[in-house]
């Protein structure tokens, strides 16, 4: 009797204890399912992290690359656009440079045909047509040399033309024909004003005016000549005749005092006498 109530006291205890030891268990299992299922949540979330983590980071890379692949881009289009633009300026200019060349070119051709014109003009000693035509042909593009040689030409028209002129104004003075003498003395001077001639066809131009009765145009032409001729064998003339002149047109005074000149600055002169015989006139009648 003792003997069962001990097992059955045993057994309780081998029954409280297995309850104590499932007890345990069942905790144990509840707590390693309670870290298991935290231990997921974080995992879950760890996961989730290194997703955004991974997709910032390649959305980062994709950004950085595409910035790299625009700058890359950019910098050779810039080299493209700045070498296309190069090769386009270059292109106007050698196209503007053609153009110039081109135009040369046909300019000198011009040219050259009007230089040979010129000078069939020259050869064939058309003088008139040579000084007339040479303004136009200065406007061409003619060398330098051409240019000399032509104005040469021109040069020696001009004192031919001149030279003949005043020939025939003197052939008409001869003849009395004092219009057309002043016409050819005038076209004489005008044609070649600085030639060696041209002091001796002023005097006789103001001579010719003086037969026409126009004394008043005659007195500056004198006037300049017998105080600054190029010509000093003809500024006795000049003197003398501008005194005849004012004379003319009675200017006493002026003509004493041109007459007192004469006789102080020429006292070699073959007028002399002449001189003062017509300032003994005047000082008798004025």
């Amino acid at each position: 009797m003792h003997d069962a109530d001990e097992e059955m006291r045993e057994i309780k205890r081998e029954i409280v204890e297995s309850r104590g030891l499932v007890i345990k268990t069942n905790n144990l299992t509840n707590a390693l399912a309670a870290d298991l299922k935290s231990i997921s949540k974080r995992q879950i979330a760890f996961e989730r992290r290194a997703i955004w983590n991974s997709a910032a980071a390649n959305a980062l890379f994709v950004v950085v690359v595409i910035g790299v692949v625009k700058v890359a881009w950019d910098s050779r289009v810039d080299s493209v656009q700045a070498e296309t633009k190069g090769a386009r300026e270059k292109v106007a200019k050698l196209e503007t440079d053609l153009r110039d060349a081109s135009r040369r070119s046909d300019e000198r051709v011009k040219a050259e045909g009007a230089a040979a014109a010129f000078y069939e003009l020259v050869r064939a000693e058309r003088r008139q047509e040579v000084i007339d035509g040479f303004d136009a042909l200065r406007k061409e593009p003619i060398t330098r040399a051409e240019l000399a040689y032509f104005t040469d030409a021109v040069d020696r028209a001009r004192s031919e033309l001149s030279i003949r002129s005043y020939q025939q104004g003197l052939d008409h003075a001869r003849t009395g024909r004092w219009h057309e003498a002043a016409v050819s003395f005038e076209d004489a001077i005008r044609q070649k004003d600085s030639a060696s001639h041209v002091p001796s066809a002023r005097l006789q131009l103001a001579r010719a005016y003086r037969k026409l009765s126009r004394q008043r145009d005659a007195v500056p032409i004198l006037t300049q000549l017998s105080e600054a001729s190029p010509d000093k064998e003809i500024m006795d003339d000049a003197t003398m005749l501008l005194a005849e002149c004012l004379v003319d047109i009675q200017a006493w005074n002026d003509a004493k005092s041109t007459l007192r000149s004469f006789i102080r600055r020429f006292p070699d002169s073959r007028l002399l006498n002449d001189a003062r015989m017509a300032l003994a006139d005047l000082n008798v009648k004025h």
